[in-house]
C-alpha cells in the first residue's frame, strides 16, 4: 500500500477533522510521525475494509491455489470459459 502523505503528530491532532472529511472526496493513505518516523496510519474505512478483505483472500490458501492455477493458465494462452457456458 502506497503512503500517499505524511504529517506530524502535533498537526494531524489540528488538522484530524479536515484529514476525515477529506476521505469523503478521495482515499488517501496518511502516515502520522512522531520526530520524522511513522508511527501510524490513517485511511478511509472503504481501504481498510478492502485491505482486510484482501489479506483474508490471501490467507485462504485454496482461493490462493486456484488463482495462480488461473494465472498459469491465461499465461499458457488456454482458452477461457465464458460464465454463461458454465451456467
Amino acid at each position: 500500500m502506497q503512503i500517499d502523505s505524511y504529517i506530524a503528530v502535533t498537526k494531524a491532532k489540528a488538522k484530524l477533522l479536515d484529514m476525515i472529511r477529506n476521505f469523503d472526496d478521495r482515499e488517501d493513505t496518511i502516515a502520522i510521525t512522531k520526530n520524522g518516523i511513522p508511527k501510524a496510519i490513517i485511511m478511509s474505512m472503504d481501504q481498510y475494509e478492502a485491505m482486510c478483505e484482501t489479506m483474508e483472500i490471501m490467507a485462504d490458501k485454496d482461493i490462493m491455489k486456484q488463482m495462480w492455477a488461473s494465472v498459469k493458465e491465461v499465461q499458457a494462452k488456454k482458452p477461457l470459459l465464458d460464465l454463461e457456458d458454465i451456467l
